[in-house]
């Protein structure tokens, strides 16, 4: 079986699941099968928003943020369900447990799609038999389907995913590039989105195919260095590791400080909370990560310290959000004895490109708030260059500086807390 694989070189696969939401509330209720079904934040409400939805929705016209009154216009037997991320999470985990019965090597993506090298997993069959394998279980274990794209590099494998949906697989070589990327607008290109394409479009490139014969010097000017490694991967050049830490690089990034008196005042202990989530903040847009478990560390009078934490809804690391979570985890677990020092830490970590947003309702809102200010900036950069208009967190003091008494908890004590009784809590 070994021949069956290259003796210099990867085999990797990315497996990506179809229509996830929907499909998990279609296992969970077999009665919703083959019928037109949304997931949709404030499901009661005309400014709901599409989360996902079925194929068969699909046919309708339906799409992912469609608002769900336009939704229902297009497909008047809609059937709407509101998200259960506990439900989603459940069903990842499934997946992500098939996927490492065959190797190690598993890079998760999202919530619902992730890499495999399975260079060294002969002995589990062919690639295609691999594939077909994983498929196949997770469609029987779980109720689930998905597709996989086979390749020698990520680049190829993600887009060899995309190929075929739902429950397809499929193999796309380096060979294969000519006849079956080149062919292709850059708008359809894995990494491009439409306001690169219009800037490629400035100089001539018009397809894939344009992109891999273009000039250096010219991509480098257009969009720095990212114009290189965008004409790397159209000739079908990537070589990026599966990396099953690559959201492990920082366990946690948190903030303490000790207070100036011990004090039971709440209004005191609330005004440092502030503080101290206005630091983490900082740090963790600087590192670009959000994380996905907040801790708070209280320290009494007598020296007795405890740190107690929760899964977040959503990935964060907006001041606000944290202030909010520490101020509930605080009150929850504060046993109204005076207190000495405190501390907020962001535990399990995932990098900003990485980030699924479980966009519940308050999410949904809260974003499309924002979206005309995000298009007045895009429009900026597209014309001004990309320096502009930047982050401001990327530019804010640390407020950590400011405290003397200030201290981080990027890797001193906090990681020695178990967060299993926190969350047993």
């Amino acid at each position: 079986m070994k021949k069956m694989y290259p003796k210099n070189g990867r085999v990797i696969l990315h497996v990506d699941m179809n229509s996830f939401y929907a499909s998990v509330e279609m296992a969970y209720d077999p009665s919703l099968k083959g019928k037109p079904l949304a997931i949709a934040g404030s499901v009661e409400e005309r400014r709901g928003i599409i989360v996902t939805c079925s194929y068969e929705a699909r046919k309708f016209g339906v799409k992912t943020t469609m608002p769900l009154w336009q939704a229902k216009k297009l497909c008047p037997q809609l059937i709407v369900k509101p998200p259960n991320f506990e439900r989603y999470r459940a069903a990842s985990k499934g997946i992500f447990d098939i996927l490492r019965h065959y190797t190690e090597l598993v890079e998760p993506v999202s919530i619902d799609e992730g890499y495999m090298d399975i260079t060294e997993s002969f002995e589990f069959g062919t690639p295609i038999e691999i594939a077909e394998s994983i498929q196949k279980r997770i469609l029987e274990q779980l109720d689930l389907p998905c597709s996989i794209g086979i390749a020698p590099n990520k680049f190829l494998a993600k887009t060899a995913s995309d190929m075929k949906k739902p429950l397809g697989i499929t193999i796309l070589r380096k060979r294969d590039i000519p006849n079956i990327l080149w062919p292709l607008n850059t708008s359809e290109m894995h990494g491009v989105g439409k306001k690169t394409a219009e800037k490629l479009k400035t100089i001539g490139i018009q397809t894939i195919g344009d992109l891999a014969k273009a000039n250096d010097i010219q991509l480098k000017a257009l969009l720095g260095i990212n114009g290189v490694r965008l004409k790397e991967r159209a000739n079908g050049i990537d070589h990026r590791p599966v990396d099953p830490e690559s959201i492990e690089y920082f366990k946690s990034i948190g903030n303490s400080t000790t207070l100036p008196h011990d004090t039971t005042n709440q209004q005191e202990i609330f005004h440092v909370l502030d503080s101290l989530a206005a630091t983490v903040s900082v740090r963790l847009k600087r590192k670009n990560v959000l994380a996905t478990t907040l801790g708070v560390t209280i320290r009494y009078k007598d020296r007795k310290t405890i740190t107690r934490s929760t899964k977040t809804g959503n990935p964060i690391n907006q001041k606000e959000e944290i202030t909010e979570q520490a101020k509930q985890l605080f009150m929850k677990h504060w046993n109204g004895n005076p207190v000495r020092l405190l501390g907020i830490t962001g535990f399990d970590l995932i990098e900003q490109e990485h980030a699924y947003k479980q966009l519940d309702l308050f999410s949904y809102e809260n974003e499309a708030k924002k979206e005309p200010l995000l298009k007045t900036l895009s429009s900026l950069r597209d014309k001004y260059g990309k320096k502009i208009i930047k982050s401001a967190g990327s530019h804010l003091v640390d407020p950590a500086h400011q405290i003397g008494t200030s201290t981080s908890f990027n890797k001193d004590f906090l990681q020695a807390f178990s967060k299993k009784e926190d969350e047993n809590d």
